[in-house]
């Protein structure tokens, strides 16, 4: 079980890390898709702090356990937020974010069964 944790703690923290960059560096593809729900591209960066503050969170949960079940209650939360998001402004197109939530719950279900 230990070893699933780690499996999934390493993608969801090197996801984390690839959607803050994109943020960060106000990725187009990210930005259209925040057009399309009526979130201003001027947030991109603030959006991805949240994100890269997980991926932290989830590295020193290897030597914290409480502190990794955090950040990915916070990454579930933060896109179960992105996901109404878009389900409220119709946008119905397959972005990322469901994937992501998918990874970031059994990040958290694993963190919690494994210790």
């Amino acid at each position: 079980m230990y070893i699933a944790y780690v499996s999934f703690t390493a993608m969801t923290i090197a996801y984390s890390i690839f959607s803050a960059g994109c943020d960060f560096v106000r990725y187009e593809r990210v930005g259209v898709a925040m057009d399309r729900v009526g979130i201003p591209r001027a947030w991109m960066p603030f959006l991805g702090i949240p994100k890269a503050a997980a991926a932290l969170g989830l590295i020193a949960g290897f030597w914290i356990p409480t502190l990794g079940k955090a950040a990915a209650a916070g990454l579930v939360l933060f896109f179960g937020c992105a996901i109404v998001t878009h389900l409220q402004a119709r946008d119905y197109s397959f972005g990322l974010q469901y994937p992501f939530i998918l990874l970031a719950a059994l990040t958290l279900c694993l963190g919690i069964t494994a210790t």
